[in-house]
C-alpha cells in the first residue's frame, strides 16, 4: 500500500486531511505528519513516502534547494498548498513538479478526487515493479551499479559512454545532482553521486543519437553555466571500445580528472584511452639551486616571474605527471625556505605564511592558482627583507650620528673612525649615509660644526679664529670658505648682520 505525508503549520488542516483518508476509506497503507520544515525534510529522507502535500509557506528560502534536491532523489508525487494565489506560488509549485496545487480553505472534494488519483497511481507503479522484479532506479535502467564502477570483477560487460561531472566546490553537488536528474537526456543515463564527483552512466545507444557525447557534454556545461556560479568541468570516456568494462573506463576517466589542474574548470575533455604523463625530474638540479638563490639574494622579482612563467605555464599534451609536478614545486619551496632563514624571516605571520603556500602546492586543484600563490608570496619575503635592510640602515645611520655629536669639534674626527664604531666597513657606512641622508659623510660633519660655529658666532665675542677651532675646523680659512659656500656670507658679516 503507498504512503503519504501531510506537511502543514496548521494542526487543523494537518487533521482534517488525516481525517478525510480515514472517511472516504482511501487506502493508504501509512500517513506520516509534518508541522515544521526539518519535520517534513526527516519524514521524506527516512519514510520515504509516496505522496506528500506540503504547505508551501512552510519551507524556507534558504531550504529550497534542499527540498529539491530530496524531491529529485525520492520522486515522490508532489501536491502543493498555500493561502496566495499568486503567480510566485504557481512558480514554486512548478519547481517541485507538483501534480497539483490547493488553495486554502482547502475543498474535500478536490482532495478526495486528487489523493484517489495519486493513489491508484501508486498502486500501478507497485505492481510494475513486482512485474520487473524489483523498482527501477535510474541506476537500474541502465544496468549500472557502483560494483561494476569500482570492482574488477564488478560485471566485466562492456558499458556504454561514462561520464564524470565535478564543481570546483564539492558542497554544491546536490545542486548538481538536482540539475542532472532535471536535464532532459535523450536517453537518460544512470546517475551515480560520489563524495568529490557524480559519474553519469550512459546506455550504448545513446552514442548513435543525433547528439553526439561531446556535443552532449558541451551543451550540458553551458546550460549549467547559464544559471549557476560554481565552475564545473566534464570528462568524458566516449565508449568507441567496445570491449572496455564500466570499471575500466572509470578508472582511466578518473585519471583524467586530474587535467583539470593544467586546463582548469569550465571545459569539456573527451578520452577513449587512458592518459600519457610526460616524464619529468621533479628535483631542481644544483645549477638550478644556484640560480634561484641568486634569484632570491638579489631580490629580482623579473627573473624569479619569468622563471616560474617558463617552467609551469603555457605547458602542452602530453602534461607532466601532476604529483611529480607539485614535488618540483615544494622543491623550489626548499630553496624559498633557505633564503627565509638566511634573512631571520622564518618567524610568524611569514612562517604561517609559509605553511600555508606549502598545502596550496600539495593540494590546490588548479597550476596558475598555485604559481600566482607562491609568486605573491616569495614577492612578500623580498619586501620584509628590503624592509628589514631599510630599518636597518636608519638604526646605523642614527647610530652614527649619535656619535658624531659629541666628537664632531675634533679636528681628527674622520670617516674610518664613526665607520668602525658602528662596526661597518668605511665603503658600504659611506654608501648609507648617502642613501638614508642624500648627502654625503664630509657634508654631514661639517653641517654639525656650522651649526656649532653659527651660535657661538652668534653668542659670543670670540674671535672666528678661535670659533673655527672650537667648532672643530683646524684651519680658519677653510672655515672661511665652507661657511659662505654654505649661508652665502663670511663669518665676520653673519655676525655684523647679527648685532645690528
Amino acid at each position: 500500500m503507498p504512503s503519504i505525508m501531510i506537511a502543514d503549520r496548521d494542526p487543523n488542516e494537518r487533521a482534517g486531511i488525516n481525517w478525510l483518508l480515514n472517511s472516504w476509506a482511501i487506502p493508504y497503507d501509512q500517513v506520516f505528519s509534518a508541522s515544521t520544515e526539518m519535520e517534513a525534510f526527516h519524514t521524506l529522507e527516512n519514510k520515504t513516502p509516496d505522496v506528500i502535500c506540503l504547505e508551501l509557506d512552510m519551507i524556507a528560502r534558504t531550504s529550497w534547494d534542499r527540498l529539491k534536491v530530496l524531491i529529485e532523489q525520492y520522486r515522490p508525487i508532489v501536491l502543493v498548498m498555500t493561502a496566495e494565489a499568486t503567480f510566485e506560488k504557481a512558480m514554486l509549485g512548478i519547481e517541485l513538479h507538483a501534480r497539483d496545487l490547493w488553495l486554502k480553505p482547502l475543498m474535500p472534494q478536490t482532495i478526495r478526487r486528487v489523493l484517489t488519483r495519486c493513489c491508484q497511481e501508486c498502486k500501478k507503479k507497485g505492481r510494475e515493479r513486482s512485474c520487473t522484479g524489483a523498482a527501477e532506479t535510474d541506476a537500474e535502467i541502465t544496468h549500472a551499479s557502483y560494483r561494476e564502477l569500482f570492482a574488477p570483477d564488478g560485471g566485466g560487460k562492456a558499458a556504454g559512454p561514462l561520464m564524470l561531472a565535478q564543481l570546483e566546490d564539492p558542497s554544491q553537488h546536490p545542486e548538481l545532482l538536482a540539475f542532472l536528474h532535471a536535464y532532459p537526456f535523450h536517453e537518460k543515463p544512470a546517475i551515480l553521486p560520489l563524495p568529490d564527483v557524480i559519474a553519469l552512466v550512459f546506455a550504448s545507444r545513446e552514442a548513435a543519437t543525433s547528439v553526439s557525447m561531446p556535443q552532449l557534454g558541451k551543451r550540458l556545461l553551458s546550460e549549467w553555466e547559464a544559471s549557476h556560479l560554481t565552475p564545473l568541468s566534464l570528462v568524458i570516456h566516449h565508449g568507441q571500445t567496445p570491449s572496455k568494462s564500466l570499471h575500466e573506463k572509470w578508472e582511466e576517466a578518473s585519471q583524467a580528472l586530474q587535467l583539470r589542474f593544467f586546463i582548469g574548470y569550465r571545459q569539456v575533455y573527451v578520452i577513449e584511452d587512458p592518459i600519457t604523463w610526460s616524464s619529468i625530474d621533479p628535483l631542481l638540479t644544483p645549477a638550478e639551486q644556484r640560480t634561484w638563490i641568486d634569484m632570491l639574494l638579489e631580490g629580482n622579482r623579473d627573473a624569479v616571474k619569468m622563471w616560474m612563467y617558463a617552467q609551469f605555464t603555457n605547458l602542452r599534451e602530453p602534461y607532466p605527471e601532476p604529483g611529480l609536478l607539485r614535488i618540483r614545486l615544494t622543491s623550489i619551496l626548499a630553496q624559498v625556505r633557505r633564503y627565509m632563514k638566511s634573512q631571520g624571516l622564518d618567524a610568524a605571520p611569514l612562517e604561517q605564511e609559509y605553511h600555508r603556500i606549502f598545502e596550496t602546492v600539495l593540494y590546490a586543484p588548479i597550476l596558475y592558482r598555485v604559481i600566482q600563490e607562491m609568486l605573491l608570496y616569495i614577492f612578500a619575503l623580498m619586501d620584509a627583507v628590503q624592509s628589514k635592510e631599510n630599518t636597518g640602515r636608519v638604526d646605523v645611520v642614527e647610530l652614527a650620528i649619535r656619535y658624531m655629536e659629541g666628537k664632531y669639534n675634533d679636528p681628527d674626527l674622520r670617516l674610518e673612525e664613526v665607520a668602525r664604531h658602528v662596526d661597518r666597513s668605511p665603503a658600504y657606512f659611506s654608501t648609507l649615509v648617502s642613501s638614508s641622508l642624500g648627502i654625503s659623510f664630509r657634508q654631514l660633519l661639517n653641517n654639525m660644526r656650522l651649526k656649532e660655529a653659527q651660535q657661538l658666532i652668534t653668542e659670543t665675542s670670540l674671535p672666528i679664529r678661535e670659533i673655527a677651532v672650537r667648532s672643530g675646523f683646524s684651519n680658519a680659512n677653510y672655515f672661511s670658505k665652507v661657511f659662505k659656500e654654505k649661508l652665502g656670507i663670511t663669518p665676520r658679516v653673519y655676525r655684523n648682520r647679527k648685532k645690528s
